[in-house]
């Protein structure tokens, strides 16, 4: 038989959330794109919650959608709860987060995939890479099938050598049911790259059936229109969910405690870096030992689904101890399990071992996102694989790469962090984390990327005509704020009505707007010029409009101030620095310095400034050895 040849301009192994974006955003901008997973049925899993957005991630979905990514999209067409947190705080923190139906889920982003006319999936499992002169050129599979390609984007998950502690119970798998990844790390290892481990972990499911509803505190989603994706032709169409909350007890923890022994995170069976800013139950009992009650929520997995997941209560104890502190619960007396929470150790590669396009500085064409590169989250991981997809496409295609910057996006600032200060724990985003996050909202993010979007030919015509126009609408509503005027008889029964000061004279009604206690909303009936502009978009886009003029106005001080601190970072990043450079022979910099320098080789004065170890004094001595 003829030996038979399978070309493709890249391949992305793994269908996850970094692997469905990256596939997607490469064969969207014109690559012939490969597609590998284990089971096409487990396309874009929730391994865990079935939840899309929350703090900081609501903002990198709405930095994915306007690039013309999908994960927005496909929240919305999923999402069963949707909710806008922290709206108690400055519109810098607010987060969207929607509850979404796992199995729709699924199939929207398979629908997704299928209509992608150059994009192809091949179910199997990656064996070996095929790698000649620190080049990629293909991967091998299990079914022995080599698949040629000229770049590769290897998003693996937790899927490598991965391993799985219910109890003392160890089970080899990516997740549960589905089996590990073997040789990949070995095979890097031995071409130079540096791995560990870290561990990641996911509570039971219980059945609806057996929770008594009346003693749990409902929490509903928002009667509103705000969804993820910036498209008016997207909607929000399922029937929507509550979710429900209790707490533990001392009871509940007074189990938990005789068990302890029996926990891998505490009697030595595991011994890699779990997520700090999601503990697992045991871990919550121990390091909060005063606490005596611990929130959990009971999160509905779909629309017509039985099947709850306990947000707050991970776990890797034995099942028959998570089962009988969860009847200790209030509303789970007489709780059923589907299955018990777990444990998963897994192997992830130093992310400064990266170039900020995600390709590996060793491998030319290499590309990892996602989970391998030390991150956890589902919001985290697509933007990845949507960046290195665009940058695998445009690798192989000579033009130049695409990075975003800290000022830029929430993606930019993720990327940023992994390139240049590594991870020492499963790293998740968080709103502290960037610098600039008043520029940073979830309201604008079209504003900031939807351009780069279109340019580089992900985000499409049609994408591209609706952020234009709501552009245009903005930035004229701005502007007649600013020249239409009130009078004090028209005005001061809202002024009163809100407890501000009345005025005296004749007012222009941006200066009103300013005020924290007015509302754009209180002046709305007294401008019918900027009702009749947005008369003609969506209940959605014209909230979304409004909300935003009305974030401009009130805090335009604090965003032109971000802006000019931004414009000096910029400066910094112009000041390029060769990767040439000998950084030991450089007696005047700090030795701790000199070995972090010389192992991550960074591209700009900027990007060593925020490398941990590298002082104010050491970027003195860089910029006075440029001349600067």
């Amino acid at each position: 038989m003829a030996e038979l040849k399978f070309d493709y301009d890249i391949i992305v192994v793994g269908a996850g959330h970094a692997g469905c974006e990256a596939a997607s955003a490469a064969a969207i901008s014109g690559s012939k794109t490969l597609l590998i997973t284990q089971d096409m049925n487990t396309i874009a899993q929730m391994s865990c919650n079935p939840a899309i957005g929350g703090i900081a991630k609501g903002q990198i979905v709405r930095e994915i959608d306007a690039l013309g990514g999908q994960m927005g999209i496909v929240a919305d067409k999923s999402a069963i709860q949707f909710r806008m947190l922290n709206q108690s705080k400055g519109p810098a923190m607010w987060s969207p987060r929607c509850q979404s139906d796992r199995k729709k889920y699924i199939t929207e982003w398979i629908s997704v995939l299928n209509s992608i006319s150059n994009l192809y999936i091949w179910q199997d499992t990656v064996s070996s890479l095929i790698i000649k002169s620190n080049r990629i050129c293909g991967v091998k599979t299990g079914l022995g099938v080599e698949f040629n390609a000229k770049a590769v984007i290897l998003t693996a998950g937790t899927f490598l050598n991965g391993n799985m502690h219910f109890g003392e119970v160890q089970i080899r798998g990516g997740r549960i049911s589905e089996s590990s990844s073997l040789n990949i790390t070995e095979q890097l290892v031995n071409l130079g790259f540096r791995a560990g481990r870290m561990k990641t972990g996911t509570p039971a499911r219980v059945d609806k059936r057996s929770i008594d509803f009346s003693k749990l505190t409902e929490q509903q989603g928002e009667n509103t229109n705000r969804k993820f994706s910036f498209l008016p032709s997207v909607h929000r169409v399922l029937q929507q969910q509550s979710c429900w909350i209790t707490y533990t007890n001392s009871l509940t923890h007074s189990i938990l405690k005789d068990h302890l022994t029996e926990s891998p995170l505490y009697n030595g069976q595991i011994q890699s870096i779990g997520p700090r800013y999601c503990p697992s139950i045991e871990t919550k009992i121990v390091t909060f030992a005063d606490k005596e009650a611990h929130q959990i929520f009971l999160e509905p997995e779909g629309e017509n689904s039985n099947e709850y997941y306990i947000n707050g209560f991970s776990s890797s104890m034995p099942w028959q101890v998570q089962w009988e502190a969860l009847r200790t619960i209030k509303g789970l007396e007489n709780v059923v399990l589907y299955r018990p929470g777990y444990a998963i150790e897994y192997d992830y590669f130093d992310p400064t071992q990266l170039h900020h396009s995600l390709e590996t500085k060793l491998i030319s064409g290499l590309f990892f996102a996602g989970q391998i590169n030390g991150t956890t989250g589902y919001e985290e991981a697509a933007g990845q694989g949507l960046i290195a997809g665009i940058n695998a496409h445009r690798k192989i295609n000579s033009l130049e790469k695409f990075t975003l910057s800290r000022d830029e996006s929430y993606i930019g600032v993720l990327i940023d962090d992994l390139v240049t200060k590594g991870v020492d724990e499963p790293y998740r985003m968080f709103t502290s984390r960037a610098e600039y996050r008043i520029l940073l909202r979830q309201d604008n993010a079209d504003r900031r990327l939807t351009e780069k979007g279109y340019q580089i030919g992900l985000a499409n015509e049609d994408r591209y005509k609706v952020y234009n126009n709501k552009l245009t609408k903005i930035e004229t509503i701005i502007n007649l704020l600013h020249t239409l005027t009130i009078s004090p008889d028209t005005a001061n029964p809202i002024l009163q009505s809100k407890q501000s000061s009345t005025i005296t004279k004749t007012a222009h009604i941006h200066d009103l707007l300013t005020r924290p206690e007015i509302n754009i909303v209180d002046l709305l009936s007294l401008t019918p010029q900027i009702n009749n502009l947005i008369s003609d978009e969506t209940s959605a886009i014209q909230e979304e409009i409004i909300e935003e003029v009305e974030i401009e106005v009130k805090y335009a001080g604090y965003i032109n101030r971000e802006k000019q601190a931004a414009d000096k970072l910029h400066r910094l990043e112009q000041v390029k620095l060769k990767s040439d450079i000998d950084y030991n022979t450089i007696q005047s910099l700090s030795t701790e310095a000199r070995q972090k320098l010389s192992a991550i080789k960074p591209a700009s004065i900027a990007e060593a400034s925020r490398i941990p170890g590298v002082s104010p004094n050491d970027i003195s001595v860089l910029l006075v050895l440029m001349g600067r």
